[in-house]
């Protein structure tokens, strides 16, 4: 699975509806959880064994939400979200019904009508502030529970892949350059793939169905019949 498809997951599952001028950006995601990159050290055990000199990578992040369980546990906390975006959108709905009626109507309103309905636009915008960035922490709260618990099954796996095909070290790659370690590495090092196929194998897990394709439609055939007018073949060469 690649970064872009972990993007478009956490973007289809946590992002949240957007918050008129000072509200969060609409497009942009909840923060990714749970983080690879600070939490593996604590999670996979270390190997105080291992004698490889092979040196390995894997992106932690993208394995976690690879896997069937990972594809299966976030699939579910998206339709879990779903009744929270809901009402959340219906929040800055009002908002901005509200200030389309102020923006309209603002000139023709006496100073205390104009106040009230100014007052009242402010305290919505601060509710529907509060109550989406409620709804981030809980969501990312929820996330870092799956994360979590999914690498703590996984890194021993890792551990062990990596002492029995002679790995002496395997690096995070969750974080691109400059943010994380490794400013460049072949896929023949990564073992993303094989450990997401091992955990896979392991969990029992299985792969999420794949959507029904859509049916092709019916050829558009021709009429067999030939025109009145149509010329006749020409006979056949004489030998």
């Amino acid at each position: 699975m690649t970064r872009k498809f972990v993007r478009f997951l956490m973007s289809a599952a946590l992002a949240l509806p957007a918050v008129a001028q000072t509200a969060p950006a609409p497009s942009a995601p909840l923060p990714a959880a749970p983080s690879a990159a600070t939490s593996s050290a604590a999670a996979a055990p270390m190997a105080t064994n291992a004698t490889g000199t092979k040196l390995g990578t894997i992106n932690l992040e993208q394995a976690i939400f690879a896997s069937n369980e990972g594809q299966r546990d976030f699939e579910q906390l998206s339709k879990k979200l779903e009744p929270k975006q809901t009402e959340l959108k219906g929040m800055n709905d009002e908002v901005e019904s509200l200030k389309k009626q102020l923006s309209t109507q603002g000139d023709k309103l006496n100073d205390d009508a104009r106040g009230t309905l100014v007052k009242q636009i402010e305290e919505k915008q601060k509710k529907l502030e509060r109550n989406v960035q409620d709804a981030r922490d809980d969501a990312q709260n929820q996330q870092s529970e799956i994360g979590q618990r999914i690498l703590q099954k996984m890194g021993p796996l890792i551990v062990k892949y990596a002492a029995d095909n002679g790995f002496g070290i395997i690096i995070d790659t969750s974080n691109p350059w400059p943010q994380g370690p490794v400013l460049w590495a072949g896929p023949s090092v990564d073992i993303t793939r094989a450990i997401v196929d091992t955990y896979n194998a392991q969990s029992g897990v299985p792969a999420p169905a794949k959507p029904a394709a859509a049916k092709p439609a019916a050829p558009v055939t021709k009429p067999a019949t030939t025109p009145a007018t149509a010329a006749p073949k020409a006979p056949g060469s004489p030998k």
